[in-house]
């Protein structure tokens, strides 16, 4: 299992309309989001930091809640395996080639994840 010191835990989740080209833009985005802090202003990067990725796939944040009946989420706009394993393949090593160290959990697997979240950022990225 991957564990990282400073840096970030990506939940990524792959909807049934992404794409490759999707992947390379959000890995490039995460590398280069100014949310590190430093005096108090968020003015540096994973990248500037030196910081690393932990990739976990989370199909369920693809989850439609906004169901008029019933309490079940919906997670029909999830990719299949076979869709999203290769992207979310190709959206760490789009991580990787522009620097960013990089480890994963593992593809599809039922999975403790440990947090310490050093600070109130909290951010949804939707490319």
């Amino acid at each position: 299992m991957g564990e990282v010191g400073s840096g970030l835990c990506v939940l990524l989740g792959v909807a049934r309309d992404d794409d490759e080209s999707r992947a390379s833009r959000l890995a490039e985005r995460i590398a280069r989001l100014r949310i590190f802090e430093t005096e108090g202003r968020f003015d540096r990067s994973l990248l500037d930091t030196g910081g690393a990725a932990l990739v976990v796939s989370q199909f369920t944040l693809i989850a439609d809640s906004r169901r008029q009946k019933g309490t079940r989420p919906d997670f029909s706009n999830a990719a299949r395996r076979e869709q999203a394993e290769p992207l979310y393949d190709l959206f760490c090593a789009e991580l990787r080639n522009l620097g960013v160290p990089v480890e994963t959990g593992v593809f599809g697997a039922r999975m403790s994840v440990e947090l310490v979240n050093d600070g109130p950022v909290t951010i949804i990225l939707d490319v």
